[in-house]
């Protein structure tokens, strides 16, 4: 039965509590078991009152691991919190008097330091319980706890290395509430999601199994993408405290720039910054209502500042936990708060589905590869997109009735009537011809207006390059330049005859 606490728990969290102590009673004492609860459902509450009652159960001391240093100080002040005595074990911190301690936090680095000098007493830990269970720089500890119970816990029950799978360290997985039942309940935040349609062949994949940090800042540094993020922005989130999340400091600095430019209120964060440029901003960051923070993955754990109203994903990954973390970041509640906007630059959505959907982390947790090789690739996640124009570029071509072309449609009936592939690039151009010549009134705006074709122009060529199965790089990009030639070429041809008969497309 769960001991009496100071602090209020939720219906789910206890019961959480109680399945995890029918666990120490029925299972032998070196079981490993994981416990899995979304981002914002509140672990550390759970785990530090399971440590406050095991204390006065079981006699027995208790290690509590971090990966991060913010996570080691925080799980301590909660810890203290419930009551329960405890030591931070980090590079400064002297061992003379561990003896008064039953519970330790520490970090995974400077505990194995100290367990290979023998410079800590562990004979009489029963309980090791270690927080982000799915970063594997824990199980070099493993050796030195063979004989305790291992208490892993953490929102996404899915390694993150795919060669060393959770199923084999851990016995059992035990599932706590769902995020959809944690929204309906309301302890949780609701997502609005919004994607935008990117191309991201061009990213790499790198030996860590996600995209390659200089793949990503070649692409998400470029006019068009920037010109998208800050789009996005004004049209979802503008005057909201937002996070903006990137693949590499490079990109977040120039996310800086352009948004600063654009006369916006925003700051950068590395993990270059030092303690206290980190406090300044973080503290800025929490008492600014319109703040923008745009950052490099140091705010996806250990950060929490439920203020945040707007989460946009200015990169791509293939990583199911860091995408859960960055929604995660806007999740928590507020009285005036109960729903937060999610904008999503990396086609994580159709690679992961929509944050709150419904997940079967037992299979992923039996079957991780299973449901890695289940994950889309980015053709085929492109191959189903339909460019759609802007409106404030729809409305630069309202004199037109028909702005879309249909590449697959026409490539189609060319071949099925024996025509050449290239008779779908002929077509297109003289559709793009037209609706730049309906739109002018003289040559010279006519070709201005090429320029705001760009998008459309670059999906069509995706499109074509798909149909006949050539694409490369430097085959789209040369392709892509003799378009656009070709295009102003007509238009110059063809503007005045056009104009003339009033053709309309």
């Amino acid at each position: 039965m769960s001991l009496k606490t100071e602090i209020d728990l939720y219906n789910y969290q206890r019961g959480a509590i109680d399945k995890i102590f029918e666990r120490f009673e029925d299972c032998p004492n070196d079981y490993h078991l994981l416990y899995q609860l979304p981002t914002g459902g509140g672990k550390t509450i759970i785990f530090s009152e399971i440590v406050r009652q095991y204390l006065r159960l079981k006699k027995k001391k208790v290690v509590v691991l971090t990966h991060r240093i913010e996570l080691c100080n925080q799980t301590s002040k909660v810890l203290s919190d419930f009551g329960v005595l405890n030591k931070v074990i980090n590079s400064k911190a002297s061992l003379d008097d561990q003896e008064n301690y039953s519970c330790f936090v520490a970090m995974v680095e400077t505990l194995n330091n100290r367990l290979i000098d023998d410079k800590i007493d562990i004979s009489d830990v029963g309980l090791v319980i270690i927080d982000e269970a799915h970063y594997n720089s824990f199980t070099k500890l493993f050796k030195f706890f063979s004989s305790a119970f291992m208490l892993g816990v953490t929102a996404t029950p899915l390694s993150s290395n795919i060669n060393l799978p959770m199923t084999d360290n851990y016995d059992e997985l035990i599932v706590g509430e769902s995020i959809s039942e944690l929204i309906k309940n309301n302890f949780l935040a609701k997502a609005n999601l919004y994607t935008y349609n990117v191309g991201l062949t061009s990213l790499i994949v790198g030996a860590n199994g996600d995209y390659t940090v200089k793949s990503s800042e070649e692409l998400y540094t470029n006019n068009d993408m920037l010109s998208k993020l800050l789009i996005a922005y004004e049209e979802r989130c503008l005057n909201k405290k937002t996070l903006i999340f990137n693949n590499g400091i490079n990109t977040s600095l120039i996310v800086y720039d352009t948004f600063k430019k654009a006369g916006l209120n925003i700051k950068h964060l590395d993990n270059t910054a030092t303690k206290k440029q980190r406090a300044e901003i973080l503290k800025w960051f929490k008492e600014t209502d319109n703040a923008i923070l745009t950052s490099v993955s140091i705010l996806t754990t250990g950060f929490d500042e439920p203020t945040v109203k707007c989460i946009m994903i200015n990169r791509a990954t293939k990583s199911l936990t860091l995408y859960y973390q960055m929604i995660g970041r806007g999740s928590r509640l507020l009285k005036e708060k109960n729903t937060f906007e999610v904008i999503d630059l990396g086609n994580n959505f159709y690679r992961f589905g929509e944050w709150g959907s419904d997940i079967d982390w037992h299979k992923i947790f039996r079957n991780p590869l299973n449901y890695l090789d289940s994950i889309q690739s980015d053709e085929e996640i492109e191959g189903r997109f339909r460019y759609e124009m802007p409106d404030e570029i729809k409305e630069l071509f309202s004199n037109s009735n028909d702005l879309f072309f249909d590449v697959d449609k026409t490539y189609v009936a060319s071949i099925q009537s024996g025509k050449s592939s290239k008779t779908v690039l002929e077509k297109a151009i003289d559709h793009h011809s037209l609706i730049c010549i309906e739109n002018s009134e003289d040559e010279f705006d006519a070709l201005i207006l090429v320029k705001e074709l760009g998008d459309d122009i670059d999906y069509v060529i995706k499109r074509y390059s798909k149909c006949i199965s050539k694409s490369t790089t430097n085959f789209l990009e040369w392709l892509t330049e003799d378009y656009k030639k070709r295009l102003r070429t007509n238009i110059r041809n063809n503007f005045d005859e056009i104009k003339k008969k009033k053709i309309i497309y």
